[in-house]
C-alpha cells in the first residue's frame, strides 16, 4: 500500500503520521476547545493553554495488558503489567480512578480474567474502571468478562458516571463485530438518553476500546456506527475519546470531539499500512519499554480543557 493510498472512511497514511506521535518520546498533550496542542514532555511551547488551578480531577489511563500473551513480542506482559501499576501508584498523588480500555486478557480465560483482577486490586486509587476488548470476549459474548467486571453495567457493559463536574462514559464497541467495531442500536439509544439532561457546557469524557473514528478501516481500527454515537454529543462543546486497541499514540480531532488513542502495556503493534495485518511487533533488545506506558489525564474546574501527558513505562 502506498504512502497515497487513501480509504473514503479513513486517512492516508501520511495524514496519520501528520496527526500521531507513533513511538518514543512522551508527549503532553492539552486539550483546550475542541483544539489539541501538542509538544514533548519537559520542552515548552508557546502560547499553549494550560489549564491553571488544582486539578478537580486526575485519573490514569492503561491499556491492552493482553495478560496470558505469549510471544516474543513481550515474553512476560505481566511484569510489564505489574511495573505500570507500579508507576501509578508511584505518582505524586492518588488517582481520583484509573480506566483499562480493554483486551485485559489475551485469550479470555477464568484464569487470565482472575489475574489481571488480582493485580489491579493493588492500584492505590478508588476506583477502577473498565470496557472490554475484543481479546475479552474471544468465545463467549463477553460472559466471563462481564462475570469478573461487569458489576454495575448495563447491556452488554456500558455505563457512566459523574465526577467533579464530568460526565463519564464507557462503551463496548467489541461485540457483534465483523471488521469494524459496532455499538448496536441497544447502546445507541441507551447513550441518547444518558446524555440528553446533561447541559451543553459539561465536559465529556468518552472510552472504548476500539477508536470511535476511522482511524484505519482496512485493519478494522474504526467503529461502523460511530457516527451515530457522536451525534448525541455534537451539542457539547468539550469531548474527549479515549481508546485503545491500536498498541499507540494517536490524536485527531474533528470539530468538538478530541480522540486519543492510547500505547499499551503489553506490545507494540506496526504502524497502519505496515504490513496485511496488525500483528504483535518484536522489537531490538532494549527497546520494548520505550514504546509501552500509561496515559495521565487532568480536569480544572472553569476551564474547557483536559491535559494529557503519556508517560514511558519505567
Amino acid at each position: 500500500m502506498s504512502g497515497e493510498d487513501n480509504d473514503p472512511q479513513g486517512m492516508t497514511r501520511r495524514q496519520l503520521m501528520r496527526h500521531s506521535a507513533w513511538f518514543g518520546a512522551a508527549v503532553v498533550l492539552t486539550v483546550t476547545g475542541g483544539e489539541v496542542i501538542s509538544h514533548i514532555a519537559g520542552s515548552t511551547l508557546a502560547g499553549a493553554a494550560q489549564p491553571v488551578g488544582r486539578p478537580a480531577l486526575r485519573f490514569v489511563q492503561v491499556s491492552d495488558s493482553h495478560i496470558g500473551f505469549k510471544g516474543t513480542a513481550n515474553p512476560d506482559v505481566t511484569n510489564t503489567f505489574t511495573h505500570a501499576i507500579d508507576q501509578i501508584n508511584g505518582l505524586a498523588y492518588a488517582p481520583d480512578f484509573v480506566i483499562h480500555t480493554g483486551d485485559l486478557t489475551h485469550l479470555a480465560t477464568p484464569e487470565q480474567f482472575d489475574q489481571v483482577k488480582q493485580m489491579m486490586t493493588g492500584l492505590k486509587t478508588p476506583h477502577v474502571f473498565t470496557v472490554p476488548g475484543e481479546h475479552d470476549s474471544i468465545d463467549d459474548g463477553g460472559q466471563k468478562y462481564r462475570a469478573a467486571f461487569g458489576a454495575g453495567t448495563q447491556g452488554a457493559g456500558w455505563y457512566s458516571f459523574d465526577i467533579a463536574g464530568v460526565h463519564v462514559i464507557g462503551l463496548v464497541n467489541t461485540l457483534n463485530m465483523t471488521k469494524l467495531g459496532h455499538l448496536g442500536t441497544g447502546q445507541l439509544e441507551w447513550l441518547r438518553k444518558d446524555v440528553a439532561p446533561l447541559s451543553g457546557d459539561t465536559p465529556i469524557i468518552v472510552f472504548s476500546h476500539i477508536p470511535l473514528f476511522a482511524m484505519y478501516p482496512d485493519w478494522g481500527w474504526g467503529t461502523e456506527d460511530a457516527a451515530q454515537a457522536l451525534s448525541y454529543l455534537s451539542r457539547f462543546s468539550s469531548v474527549t475519546c479515549l481508546n485503545g486497541h491500536v498498541h499507540q499514540l494517536f490524536t485527531k480531532t474533528e470539530g468538538n470531539v478530541t480522540f486519543h488513542s492510547a500505547t499499551t502495556t503489553a506490545y507494540p503493534l506496526p504502524h497502519p499500512g505496515d504490513g496485511p495485518a496488525p500483528k504483535p511487533l518484536t522489537l531490538p533488545a532494549g527497546q520494548l519499554a520505550d514504546v509501552l506506558g500509561i496515559r495521565e489525564v487532568s480536569y480544572v474546574k472553569g476551564q474547557q480543557a483536559l491535559a494529557l501527558k503519556e508517560e514511558k513505562l519505567q
